[in-house]
């Protein structure tokens, strides 16, 4: 159903597989979801954030109102510092970069979102270079920003989309991989409880 990386009186960790929701969609066909699957065993889970469906990886809920409270406060203040792994189309030509291109929803083509200098709103993200092979690139990346879609369509927009993504990628970048090779795999909060600063990791699957 799902795995539990981590657990204590206060919250609970998991690393959501890819193809499952996050939380509930709209309409009944999409009502299974990971929150629903770990409330049906824990009532008490709460959740705080959200990843993709397609994204794997690292994801947080909170086992009590409290505890929800302030880990939303640390993903709405951005102390919560995320690290994906994503496999991308061709090689960039740098070895670091950062991207800063404001974004907002695509309302034209739901649910996309779409680079909007004007009227988007600020999106930064980190990247760098882990592995460079003939046809794809494996980076670490770091989304200082929390936009939805936030990874996939800043990958796209510096030319160097996503294997696997239905939404973003060409055909040729979308054909290259069964599923979207994006992957949350470490997740660090400030413990609502201790104060501590408390780290996860979650292997990459691919």
């Amino acid at each position: 159903m799902f795995h539990i990386v981590y657990r204590d009186d206060d919250l609970l960790v998991l690393d959501k597989p890819s193809g499952l929701l996050a939380v509930p969609g709209r309409g009944p066909d999409l009502q299974d979801c990971l929150s629903a699957r770990v409330q049906a065993l824990l009532p008490a889970a709460l959740v705080v954030h959200r990843l993709d469906r397609d994204t794997s990886g690292l994801i947080v809920m909170a086992l009590s109102a409290t505890a929800q409270r302030h880990l939303s406060r640390q993903f709405a203040e951005r102390t919560v510092e995320k690290r994906y792994v994503a496999v991308v189309f061709g090689c960039p030509p740098a070895s670091a970069g950062t991207i800063d291109l404001p974004m907002r929803k695509d309302f034209d083509r739901p649910p996309r979102h779409k680079i909007d200098p004007v009227d988007g709103r600020p999106a930064h993200t980190a990247w760098r270079l882990i592995e460079r092979s003939v046809d794809r690139s494996r980076l670490e990346v770091e989304p200082l920003t929390g936009r939805s879609h936030q990874i996939r369509l800043h990958l796209q927009a510096l030319g160097h989309p996503i294997l696997g993504d239905n939404l973003y990628a060409h055909d040729e970048a979308r054909a290259m991989s069964p599923r979207l090779l994006l992957h949350a795999a470490r997740l660090s909060v400030t413990h609502p409880a201790s104060g501590d600063r408390v780290a996860w990791t979650a292997e990459c699957p691919f």
